[in-house]
Order: structure tokens, then sequence, then C-alpha cells
């Protein structure tokens, strides 16, 4: 195996995103530490969590960090030295850059140069949460964070409801009792919640139960509320999404002679499907329509 590590070819002039481990540093790859103990040097979300990292590797290269607040920054001074004939590493603190972390504008950057971006795969708290969790689907949309606000949580869960697809969300501890509620009043009570908590910690918890019983089993135990979630929710019935495209069918025909609110309300009554989640549909139906804006005229 050290032949064909050796064997590899890793060119200059590139950039090399590269996953880290999500909690349990022994998930490094071997092609991951080979990669970081060749480049010249690492750009990272957070200077002091990847010394800490490297140094548990034995290995030490210079630092420059790298975060949602200096990208366009720092990529200009990343592709300085990538033209320059140097190798860099893209880490963020766990996981792989630019999803749900950043490293994207960089990626974009780097590439929009002309210059080479290698993929460093490695671990997954996405990947991990849906091998373990038993929802029988070849399909998944992964959302990452919704938004903290109530409203606009509410709009971006209508919006999610109809798929069919396997629903994947990340969480913080401190909104994931507020989070779970939501999840329960705007999709259906039966639907399969899988909680996967501290993903390869020395505390990791998995535990699948329907959305109706999601917020009991948080309250049961202060612990099960502490820690990095990913919450993955089963996917709309076949049915549901049918819903979706005969409610898309009459709004698109209401749209034609009725304003946003008023073919929402009709929408309702010919569906049976909540007002509000309608209106919030007819709304970008309205704003995707040729010479219509984004409001709705009375």
């Amino acid at each position: 195996m050290m032949q064909d590590l050796v064997a590899q070819n890793y060119p200059a002039c590139a950039l090399y995103v590269l996953a880290t481990p999500i909690g349990n540093a022994a998930d490094i790859s071997l092609r991951a530490l080979q990669v970081l103990a060749l480049v010249d040097a690492v750009a990272c979300e957070d200077t002091r969590n990847t010394a800490q990292l490297l140094t548990r590797y034995g290995l030490h290269r210079p630092l420059v960090a790298a975060h949602q607040h200096n990208e366009r920054e720092v990529a200009d001074k990343l592709i300085a030295r990538l033209q320059a004939g140097e190798r860099i590493a893209l880490v963020s603190d766990a996981g792989t850059p630019a999803v749900s972390d950043p490293g994207a504008r960089i990626v974009d950057a780097v590439r929009a140069a002309g210059l080479r971006v290698v993929p460093v795969p490695g671990a997954s708290a996405v990947i991990a949460a849906l091998s373990v969790a038993g929802l029988v689907n070849d399909r998944f949309h992964f959302h990452g964070f919704l938004p903290a606000k109530a409203r606009q949580r509410d709009t971006v869960l209508a919006q999610l409801k109809p798929l069919a697809a396997t629903l994947v969300f990340y969480e913080a501890p401190h909104r994931i009792v507020e989070t779970v509620a939501a999840l329960a009043a705007d999709f259906e009570p039966t639907r399969q919640v899988v909680f996967a908590r501290e993903l390869t910690k020395m505390f990791e918890e998995i535990h699948r139960c329907p959305l109706a019983d999601a917020a009991a089993w948080l309250a049961a135990d202060a612990n099960r509320q502490r820690g990095e979630f990913v919450l993955v929710v089963e996917g709309a019935p076949a049915q549901e999404e049918g819903a979706a495209a005969e409610s898309d069918r009459v709004l698109a025909i209401l749209l034609e002679e009725c304003t946003v609110k008023q073919a929402a309300a009709l929408a309702a009554r010919i569906t049976g499907q909540k007002k509000n989640a309608l209106y919030e549909r007819a709304l970008r139906m309205k704003a995707d329509m040729p010479g219509e804006d984004d409001g709705d005229s009375e």
C-alpha cells in the first residue's frame, strides 16, 4: 500500500480540497496524510484547530487562515502562491470544505484562474448518517442548516415537504428542540426521523423514531440535546409528491387570471392544501413568469 501511495501523482500549482475527520481522528485517510505532508501550506478555517489536528499526526505545515469573512481576499493570495508552483491544501474544521463550510469561493476563484483543483475525499457526516438511517430511498436532498427565524424556516419546510427524497439537515444543540418541533408541526407525524448525534465521537448516538415521538425523546434526557446533529427525515409519500404537482398545475392556471393572494385562496379550496404554503409557492411561480415581478398586485 505504501508503494501505491508513493506512486501517486501530486501535481504542483494545485489546490487540494481535503476532507478531515468529523470527530474521530483515526478516520483520516492515508492519502490525506501524504498530501498534508507534501503541501507547501494549509489554508484552514481555524488555524488553532488545524494546528492541533496536524500535531496529532506528527505534521507541521505553514497555516493560512481562510474563513467565511476573508475568502475573497485570501483567494487572491493563494492563487499567487499556486501560480508560483506551490501545492496548497484547503481544509475546514471538520469534514469537507465548501459543504456547509467555507471554501466554495476559494475553489471558484482558483478554477477561474485556470489552476487545478484536486479533491481528497474523506469522512462525511451526511453519508455517515444516511448509511445508518435505514430509510430505503435512492435519492436524498441535503439542505444543511435551516433558517434560524421561525417564519423563514417554515417557508423552507413548506418547500421541502412534498419532496420524495430523504431529507438531511444539520443542526446545532441550542436549536435542536426548536427545529424538531417545527418539523413535527410542518410534516406528517408518522414520518421517520433519525437523530445522528456526535457522529464518530465518544458519545455518538443514533436514534430513529416517528416525528410525533421526537420531542419526547429529546426531552427524556438532557444529554440528548448536546453535541452536533445530523437529522435524516423520511421523504414524502408518493401521493404527497403527486399532490404538489397537482397544486402547481392549479396555481399556474389561476395565476393567469387572479392575483397571487386570490390564486392561493382558490387553490387551497380546490386541493385542500394549506393556503400559506400555496401562497409562498404562488409568489415564486409569479416571479418566474415573463414580465412579472415578485409582488402581489391587487
